[in-house]
């Protein structure tokens, strides 16, 4: 599932050459999560705005309203000056002067959604419960420290469940954890303010490596210009069950399911 970093990059890659353009068509394919929630042709002739970001959703801004839009489980965005005739898995293309912008979804499970506001209507629910965003100076340690207080699930599931903070999907849970030095099975209750000092400044330092290497790849994930991501080669525990811990320490890393999704850490240097 493409998370923040590869959202990201896929928002960087094309935010900038799209900025400006009128919208000369719209195209839907097969049905996605939600639906469109607008006539395409209201969208036509209007001119795109910024691209911005939240979470794991892009906001598009157009003269009226705008695009929500979610990759969902194996989507991609890709924007080509030239774009060839739509595929089985294309199921949104929105034609401009400068290019065509088009989502690729296998499974459907991703989204293009119109608004008034990215506050307001289908957007506003879906925006709603996001916790705060990796990056911004209101996530520390003492945030995280308040936000787990009463929490009794495993510290990995309450990462991933996005309502505490942004953009910490499975493979950057994992990578945070081991930096941070905590067993993604501690109860998340228990983290002292110091571990979660630590693990916030691991939750940051691991994003922006991931965003420096242009996310990962694990499958199909491919930003704007087409090109894949490299943090998956990079990666300390995540993939490596097996291994030996990059500690040094004698640990070998070892992977649970947590959630039905796989978890990678050394028990030997990641702590309870």
């Amino acid at each position: 599932m493409p998370e923040l970093p590869e959202v990201e990059v896929t928002r960087q890659s094309f935010a900038a050459r799209i900025r400006g353009a009128r919208v000369t068509a719209v195209r839907l394919g097969k049905p996605l999560r939600w639906p469109l929630g607008c006539e395409p042709e209201t969208l036509v002739s209007q001119s795109v705005g910024e691209v911005t970001r939240r979470g794991k959703y892009l906001w598009l801004a157009l003269d009226r309203g705008g695009l929500l839009m979610h990759l969902g489980m194996s989507g991609s965005l890709a924007f080509s000056a030239a774009a060839q005739g739509p595929g089985p898995h294309d199921h949104f293309d929105l034609v401009t002067n400068r290019g065509t912008l088009r989502l690729t979804d296998p499974r459907r499970f991703g989204a293009v959604v119109w608004a008034s506001a990215p506050d307001a209507g289908a957007a506003g629910k879906l925006l709603a419960g996001l916790g705060l965003e990796p990056f911004d100076p209101a996530f520390d340690g003492a945030h995280l420290h308040a936000a787990l207080r009463g929490r009794k699930v495993a510290i990995k599931q309450a990462l991933l469940g996005g309502a505490i903070v942004v953009g910490a999907g499975n493979i950057y849970a994992c990578e945070a954890l081991f930096e941070a030095g905590i067993d993604p099975r501690t109860r998340s209750d228990r983290l002292s303010r110091p571990r979660c000092d630590r693990l916030a400044e691991a939750i940051r330092q691991t994003l922006t490596r991931a965003l420096e290497l242009g996310g990962s790849t694990l499958r199909d994930f491919r930003d704007a210009h087409g090109m894949a991501g490299e943090f998956q080669l990079q990666a300390r525990v995540y993939g490596r069950d097996g291994e030996r811990c990059v500690r040094g320490d004698g640990g070998v890393v070892r992977r649970i399911v947590q959630g039905q999704r796989a978890t990678f850490f050394c028990p030997r240097c990641q702590r309870r």
